[in-house]
């Protein structure tokens, strides 16, 4: 079910400030606060919109806030500015009425940002399709690029309009959006040239500078650093929030989308760059021949002209800008006479060029967006919205702030007028008894002011803003709202917060100080005919376009209108525009002069509030009938305050209304019947009824929890019912179960008694007579089943080297139990043998011969155990080191290693490379690979080793008498045992000789030619370290020293 949020459900404060009791401006004032600080920014007075500044990005601007307020009544909902965007489009669309939305209020107070709301609304919820689609965005993106241009940041807004805008939307009769028309107001041109302190220029001046690309600025001989312009102010040039070079990426996208050309996009950046070059353009003073002042550029032009004379910002020759900024030309009648200018007039010439150029580069901007989005069909319906300058008090009011608060004297007056209209018509409307309700006119026209400036600036001879004031204070001497310190009123005198040059004007916003300095000069907005005729030389088609009077065909010598009269004409036809259409307000308040966020300054609220005359707002709107609803949402609301009414009323909405008020018993003096609406007089009526649902909704609530709880506990003791049942049933089957599974039991114990009882006294005579031999072999046969099946059970790994065997049970069973565990073990060695390969098979077959030979004879036998025999170590094949080597063995080498030959002279060893073959062992050098010595395997006749941990062996020759024959040899090797296991292999295997005999010793004797030497080992610490050492004795005796094993 949808749920609704009413204007009255969940208030924070008042929603609506008619509804406001007591109705004081304090009181106001702590709603508005109230609201704010709970981050209700809106709040409605009837159906206008107040609006507070957040300065802040708030969660209520989604999608779904959108599809929120869609297709609701204005009151339905928690007020926001969508209500009004949705209220103002139904209108357009179902009821075919124009519609118009003015935003108001002062600089910073959020207009700009209020009217992007309302146009993203309105296409947010508008039709959709590729066309629709293609309008809206461009709508949409029309925003950002005058932004741009016509945008500044000001002391009191870092986004303030320097220009007034109003957009007209057409509609076609579904609502869809065909195109629009956009009028601009007044740009702020004197900002080109001047700022105040802690302002700036446009945005598009920095936001060109600081995103266009190295090749752009280039092109246009431009730099990225901003005080190398003096149009351009240093001590704002950054504002925080604000990204310059993200923001010219936006335009020039929105640009494209509107259907600006590239072209055109080009043109356009080259008339910026041609304003911030113009005020790099200075002036040097020269005197002519007759004493006359005139003036020259100097060569330091500001990068305006390049050495071809040319200039690339503005396309002229540097002789005809030179010209239109030395000299002028005055044409009266058939007369020309041209006068020189000093150097101060060609500063005014250089910064009127200025403000002209960009005046009308942004008109023709607002004119190009028109082609881009002028409905092309029939119009049908008209929405617009008005987003113009708020009212300005700033420290030095000039001309520009006297004309915008002029407008904006002409808007509150508007407001008044249409807020008072619209309210008398609903009334008629409704046949409601209405008495017309006097308002307190707050407004002063100052269309005298404006005329008489026109007037000056028209009248023959000297012409001066002294003259100026000088009249204002003859005429307005005793205006009531006018004040000035040289006019007739004495009263004036000795103000001195009142200047001489000075005068002040009673606003209904406040009071304003205006500064008479440059009044008549910006009224005039004199361009000199020269320059304009300079501009149409220029090779641009874009600068031609914007100055058509520069043209020296169409020469026109009639003066142009000043600003304030073509300012005061487009202002009247845009208040003849809005009365033709049905208003919508959004009135803007700005909480603070800091921008910042959460901060409520109560005496400026209160300011605007008094000059926005919201008080008088709400005594219009209460003086009548405070409140208004139409009858079916009254209906739905306040229904259940009536028997009669609740739940459903099955009449027309009206009668049931009249039937809940007459139950109520509201007195009739309270309200009153319209033809759609009831209209409530006094907010004390409403609350009553508000108050009535509450505790009635408190009843409801109260009602439907005991219904609730009585359902709730209902169910809960049915399904615990039906648990129990269920609960049961299974229990009662479970408890039946084991029952019959013990009678079940009993029975079989029975049965196999019975039985067994039966068989013993049947068989009873034949069972005696064999009945021990049959116990006896039931009880062998019995223990050998549970001993093998238990054997089977803890039946050791397969592993050979696991000597684990469960224990034997019984004594008689011990022989068994022997030659079953050496059964198991011979299987599972062969279990494990079949799984070796053939090489493998030989290194076992090694190592077993090894283990034989030397277990617990050699003390270094274990720590040969785990190291594989390699053979090859060497790898004599491979390396190219010994290939000569390799070459010369005719038969496989099985081993191949260094060993050291022992000298019987010394005790020190030779490395040689020791080769062994299955028929001969041969020594080489190391170093050359030269053959020592080679010996046939018949001639060895045994190997003596020591039981030592040392790696010495002798080989022993057979005896010769031939005395070139060298004996013996000594050798040590760190792989004796597997040279050895080799040796004895080779002789086991070979048919024709002897095995080779192992001697283990000691002590042993060694054949060295003619002499027989004695090798002894000995235990003890050698003293280089834990190596063993071979040291000569005497001539008969060799002894080495091992060390000593832990």
């Amino acid at each position: 079910m949808e749920v609704k949020t009413s204007l009255l459900d969940n208030m924070i404060g008042v929603g609506d400030m008619v509804l406001l009791e007591p109705l004081s401006e304090d009181s106001f004032l702590e709603n508005l606060k109230n609201r704010f600080d709970h981050n209700e920014i809106y709040t409605y007075i009837g159906s206008v919109v107040i609006s507070m500044n957040p300065y802040r990005s708030l969660p209520i601007y989604t999608p779904d806030k959108v599809e929120e307020y869609r297709n609701r009544n204005f009151y339905e909902l928690s007020p926001h500015i969508y209500a009004l965007a949705d209220e103002a489009y139904r209108s357009l669309r179902d009821q075919d009425k124009d519609q118009c939305i003015l935003i108001t209020g002062e600089s910073g107070a959020g207009k700009t940002e209020a009217s992007k709301l309302v146009m993203s609304y309105v296409a947010a919820v508008c039709g959709k399709g590729q066309e629709v689609n293609k309008v809206k965005e461009q709508l949409l993106q029309s925003n950002p690029v005058l932004e741009a241009f016509g945008n500044a940041k000001t002391v009191r807004n870092d986004n303030s309009s320097r220009f007034g805008k109003y957009m007209d939307i057409e509609f076609d009769f579904k609502g869809d959006p065909l195109g629009g028309v956009i009028s601009n107001y007044l740009l702020e041109k004197s900002r080109v040239v001047k700022q105040p302190r802690g302002e700036r220029n446009f945005h598009i001046f920095y936001q060109l500078l600081s995103g266009a690309s190295d090749d752009t600025l280039k092109k246009l001989k431009l730099h990225r650093d901003f005080s190398k312009y003096n149009y351009l102010s240093l001590d704002s040039a950054v504002v925080n929030g604000l990204d310059d070079a993200a923001n010219f990426r936006t335009v020039r996208n929105a640009m494209q989308i509107v259907g600006f050309m590239e072209d055109e996009v080009q043109s356009v950046l080259e008339l910026v760059a041609a304003v911030l070059k113009l005020g790099n353009i200075e002036f040097k003073p020269e005197s002519r021949c007759n004493g006359t002042d005139e003036s020259r550029i100097k060569d330091k032009n500001g990068g305006l002209m390049d050495e071809k004379q040319e200039t690339k910002s503005l396309f002229l020759m540097k002789s005809v800008l030179e010209r239109a900024f030395s000299y002028r030309t005055v044409e009266a009648k058939m007369e020309k006479v041209s006068t020189t200018l000093n150097v101060a007039q060609a500063y005014y010439a250089r910064d009127a060029l200025a403000k002209n150029l960009y005046s009308r580069l942004f008109s023709w901007l607002v004119t190009r967006i028109n082609e881009s989005i002028k409905v092309t069909k029939t119009r049908h319906k008209v929405m617009g919205v008005l987003d113009i300058y708020g009212f300005e008090i700033f420290e030095d009011n000039s001309f520009e702030q006297f004309i915008i608060n002029y407008c904006n004297e002409k808007l509150q007056q508007i407001f008044i007028e249409l807020t008072l209209r619209e309210e008398q018509e609903e009334y008629v409307r409704e046949v409601c008894l209405w008495f017309y309700i006097s308002v307190f006119n707050m407004l002063y026209n100052q269309n005298g002011i404006l005329a008489m400036l026109d007037e000056e600036c028209l009248r023959p001879g000297t012409v001066t803003d002294e003259t100026f004031l000088d009249k204002l204070n003859t005429v307005c001497a005793e205006h009531q709202h006018f004040e000035s310190r040289l006019s007739k009123n004495s009263k004036f005198l000795t103000d001195h917060s009142l200047p001489h040059s000075c005068f002040r004007i009673q606003h209904y916003a406040g009071k304003v100080l205006y500064r008479v300095e440059g009044f008549v000069d910006k009224n005039n907005d004199l361009l000199y005919r020269d320059l304009s005729q300079a501009m149409y030389k220029a090779n641009h088609s874009l600068i031609k376009q914007l100055f058509p009077e520069g043209n020296p065909a169409k020469v026109n010598l009639k003066r142009p209108p000043t600003a304030g009269f073509q300012f005061r004409a487009s202002v009247g036809t845009l208040m003849r525009n809005l009365q033709t259409k049905n208003p919508n307000y959004i009135r803007c308040i700005k909480p603070n002069d800091k921008k910042a966020s959460h901060i409520f300054t109560e005496s400026l609220v209160r300011h605007q509030v008094r000059y926005l005359g919201l008080m008088e707002n709400v005594r219009v709107r209460r003086a009548g009938y405070a409140f208004r609803q139409a009858y079916e949402p009254c209906l739905e609301r306040y229904k259940m305050l009536c028997k009669r009414t609740w739940p459903h009323w099955r009449g027309p909405a009206r009668e049931g209304v009249e039937v809940l008020m007459a139950d109520l018993q509201v007195p009739a003096e309270e309200f009153s019947y319209g033809r759609s609406k009831i209209f409530i007089r006094n907010p004390r009526t409403l609350f009553f009824l508000e108050e009535r649902r509450r505790q009635c909704l408190q009843d409801l609530a109260t009602l439907i929890q005991k219904i609730y709880r009585g359902w709730k506990c209902r169910s809960q003791f049915l399904l615990l019912k039906k648990s129990q049942i269920v609960v049961a049933a299974w229990y009662r089957r479970y408890a039946q179960q084991k029952k019959y599974q013990r009678i079940k039991s009993a029975t079989t114990v029975v049965q196999s008694y019975t039985r067994g009882w039966q068989v013993r006294r049947e068989y009873r005579k034949f069972f005696r007579a064999n009945a021990g031999k049959k116990i006896y072999d039931f009880t062998i046969q019995r223990i050998m089943q549970k001993y093998f099946l238990g054997l089977k059970s803890t039946m050791p790994s397969m592993s050979p080297i696991d000597k684990n065997w469960p224990a034997r049970p019984y004594l008689f069973l011990d022989g068994v139990h022997t030659e079953l565990r050496r059964i198991f073990h011979l299987w599972r060695c062969k279990k494990y043998r079949s799984q070796f390969t053939e090489e493998k098979k030989a290194v076992y077959e090694e190592k077993l011969e090894a283990s034989e030979i030397f277990k617990d004879k050699k003390a270094l036998y274990p720590s040969s155990v785990s190291q594989p025999f390699k053979g090859d170590y060497l790898e004599i094949s491979k390396n190219p080191k010994y290939q000569k080597l390799s070459s010369a063995m005719d038969e496989k080498v099985l081993l191949a290693d260094v060993v050291n030959k022992i000298n019987r002279a010394n005790g020190k060893g030779t490395a040689r490379i020791f080769l062994l073959t299955k028929k001969s062992v041969v020594l080489a050098d190391q170093k050359t690979g030269q053959v020592k010595a080679s010996v046939p395997l018949p001639d060895l006749t045994s190997v003596s080793v020591s039981t030592q941990s040392d790696g010495f062996f002798a080989l022993k020759l057979k005896e010769v008498r031939d005395p070139s024959v060298k004996g013996d040899f000594l050798l040590s090797s760190e792989h004796l045992i597997e040279i050895i296991t080799k040796l004895h292999r080779i002789g086991a295997t070979a048919a024709d000789r002897e095995q080779l005999n192992i001697d283990i010793s000691d002590e042993f004797l060694v054949q060295f030619k003619q002499d027989k030497v004695c090798v002894k080992f000995i235990q003890g610490a050698p003293k280089n370290g834990n190596s063993v050492s071979c040291k000569r004795k005497n001539n008969r005796l060799l002894e080495v020293s091992v060390p000593t094993t832990a």
